[in-house]
């Protein structure tokens, strides 16, 4: 018996090794700063539970938002494909956000109404979130589904336009019925980013027609199964920069275009609001010039949870590592830069790989850097 408890004990030590060496810190939050004027807001705006065709009760999804620091939730059941109803009827559509709102009211996740317009291409799937009633939403014409959602009030954004079951070859197929809905405000947003799926051409097209740019789980099933967190992965979700943490103040700034998607370890979006979160991200902590050299020690931080990839693109090199810098999550790196002279003040300049502000393209940060003798 003595020997049979040795060896549990072990095994336990030997699982809990395991676990720790994927997350040290055993901190699954998604962390990052606020930026001037705004408080950064981690949203997934796009999500299923058994009320249409998830896997799971909404209890399921608060406990997930809450262990993974998601402020802001949205269940989007699909209206018309409801695959459980012999088992788990649903009249009204508006339940599914009743029971999430119920599971939330202790906690700090704020549920905001929403559900999944979902038809054939054209128009495809949209979600209408602020919703005041989903019954209203279920009509045979989808156009009238949207004007309804609008009615409401609603923000509205195209789903996952690129997916391969009603868009074969993966692009954006983009109809003139589309067309009038950007044009009429019927579509105000669109998924770049949908679960483990990335699309340049719906970036171009936020890019072309001023669309606010999202990416969401879609989750059916369990969050920690599907983006391996256990191993350090993460959901895809929308950081939206608010100046109040209300309904209204989101809506507000979702209407402005006011997100960050973050996705695979990634950050894509506009340089509006990508940029200041880059620079609210990664800091200067200190600079010295080594003893007796022309050589400058600058450690550089990170307080995000992006492993920033940086490219030097300066007017200097550096004497401990080559162009590429990687600046781990909550954690900081040295460079150390060759000046030639002994300067007061210099700039660095990095392209930053791990960010995304247009197809195929990175944004480019400048540090000023005044360093001590």
């Amino acid at each position: 018996m003595h020997n049979y408890s040795i060896k549990i004990v072990i095994l336990f030590i030997f699982i809990s090794g395991l676990c720790l060496s994927h997350n040290p810190s055993g901190n699954r939050k998604i962390e990052f700063p606020d930026l001037p004027g705004f408080k950064t807001v981690v949203c997934d705006l796009h999500m299923h539970s058994v009320f249409s065709d998830g896997s799971v009760w909404p209890d399921i999804r608060i406990d997930e938002a809450k262990k993974d620091g998601v402020d802001v939730i949205a269940v989007t059941e699909h209206l018309e494909y409801q695959p459980w109803k012999e088992d788990i009827p649903n009249p009204d559509r508006n339940r599914s956000f009743e029971y999430h709102s119920y599971f939330a009211k202790d906690t700090d996740v704020m549920v905001v109404n929403g559900s999944e317009i979902t038809r054939e291409m054209p128009p495809g799937h949209a979600n209408a979130i602020f919703i005041k009633d989903a019954n209203k939403l279920l009509v045979e014409n989808p156009i009238d589904a949207f004007k309804e959602a609008r009615k409401q009030d609603a923000f509205i954004f195209w789903n996952h336009p690129y997916w391969i079951s009603q868009s074969p070859d993966a692009g954006v197929p983009v109809s003139e019925l589309h067309y009038a809905l950007i044009e009429d405000g019927l579509i105000e947003g669109i998924e770049i980013v949908n679960d483990t799926t990335f699309s340049n051409d719906a970036m171009q097209l936020a890019l072309d027609h001023d669309l606010t740019m999202l990416g969401t789980s879609d989750i059916h099933g369990i969050v920690d199964w599907q983006y391996k967190i256990p191993s350090g992965g993460h959901r895809p979700v929308t950081l939206v920069f608010v100046t109040e943490k209300t309904e209204s103040g989101l809506k507000r700034a979702l209407r402005d275009g006011q997100t960050v998607v973050w996705f695979n370890k990634k950050l894509i979006g506009k340089d509006d609001f990508l940029l200041p979160l880059i620079e609210a991200s990664l800091k200067i902590e200190s600079a010295k010039y080594i003893k007796n050299s022309s050589v400058v020690h600058v450690k550089i931080a990170n307080y995000s949870d992006a492993p920033y990839v940086l490219r030097n693109k300066s007017a200097y090199d550096f004497y401990n590592t080559t162009d590429l810098v990687t600046i781990s999550p909550h954690s900081s790196s040295i460079v150390d830069v060759r000046t030639l002279e002994t300067k007061t003040r210099f700039d660095l300049q990095f392209e930053v790989l791990n960010a995304v502000n247009a197809p195929f393209k990175h944004p480019t940060i400048r540090f000023r850097v005044r360093p001590q003798k």
